[in-house]
């Protein structure tokens, strides 16, 4: 039995890399709920699409994509710029900061940490570009949801490209 590939979705690779890193992250520790993979949905066919209609269908193409656990290896060459770098270091360590399940969990688990410490190392930023994105990523969720404040990063984001 061969495994059939889902078509591309209708977004640009720029756009598809994004996702597929920030899943990747949320991948991470194994689990990916499908509380999860809505709210991701809803987020990015919200980002990438205007009307409701196109929403609907985007989430439609999203899905299949975000099932995918693509490895941070194979997704992270395909970033062009410094400042997408950046971006998705900071996406990143947003979506593993905010996803202790229980009270007693640590708020970055070990599988996490790791994936983030690899993400850091494909990435190759400098110590001090990394503290500085960790901070203002702590500090966007001290004040805002971390799907508020992710959502309003990705649209300013695409708005500069």
């Amino acid at each position: 039995m061969t495994l059939q590939v889902p078509p591309p979705p209708s977004i640009s690779p720029r756009q598809l890399a994004l996702m597929r890193i920030v899943a990747s992250m949320a991948w991470s520790d194994g689990n990916l709920a499908q509380e999860e993979v809505d709210l991701m949905l809803t987020r990015f066919s919200g980002l990438f699409a205007q009307d409701p209609e196109r929403q609907a269908a985007l989430q439609k193409e999203l899905r299949d994509y975000l099932m995918q656990n693509i490895p941070l290896e194979e997704s992270v060459p395909k970033l062009q710029t410094q400042e997408e770098r950046e971006f998705v270091l900071r996406l990143g360590y947003e979506v593993i900061s905010s996803s202790a399940r229980t009270p007693e969990e640590a708020l970055i688990n070990s599988e996490e940490a790791d994936a983030y410490q690899r993400l850091v190392g494909l990435l190759n930023l400098d110590a001090a570009t990394v503290k500085r994105l960790e901070a203002e990523a702590q500090a966007a969720q001290s004040t805002d949801s971390v799907v508020d404040s992710m959502t309003a990063h990705l649209k300013q984001f695409f708005a500069q490209g």
